[in-house]
């Protein structure tokens, strides 16, 4: 019985002082920082294909699958660079489909240089 009681008692102290030892021995620790978004999003303008893959997800408690979450995000980068090409590409057909249809206003309503009105009349300059 004697034996008993010493491993209790033993077993006290050893738990009390891995709790001492885990705990600081009464010193408090500071409170940590929640985690946040490392690069978060721009709010000032679309984000592109470098700020999603700044972007680093915060990991919780119970985490999360790391190598599925950075191919998404692989995925979203690429497709958005896709996006910005093709947009820049309409972009400049645009432009460009709108600068002729204004050169052929201007040649239905008699604008243009000196020598395309010439052409027009017959050839005949001033």
């Amino acid at each position: 019985m004697v034996v008993f009681w010493f491993l209790l008692l033993a077993l006290v102290v050893v738990v009390a002082a891995v709790t001492l030892f885990v705990g600081g021995g009464g010193v408090t620790l500071s409170e940590a920082e929640p985690e946040r978004i490392a690069w978060p999003l721009p709010v000032d303008r679309p984000a592109g294909r470098a700020d999603v893959e700044a972007v680093r997800l915060p990991v919780a408690l119970r985490g999360y699958r790391m190598a599925e979450t950075d191919d998404v995000l692989d995925r979203i980068g690429a497709e958005l660079a896709e996006r910005d090409a093709r947009i820049a590409e309409l972009e400049r057909a645009l432009a460009g489909a709108r600068a002729e249809v204004e050169r052929s206003r201007k040649k239905q309503d008699g604008g243009g240089t000196a020598e395309e009105r010439d052409e027009r009349s017959g050839g005949a300059g001033a």
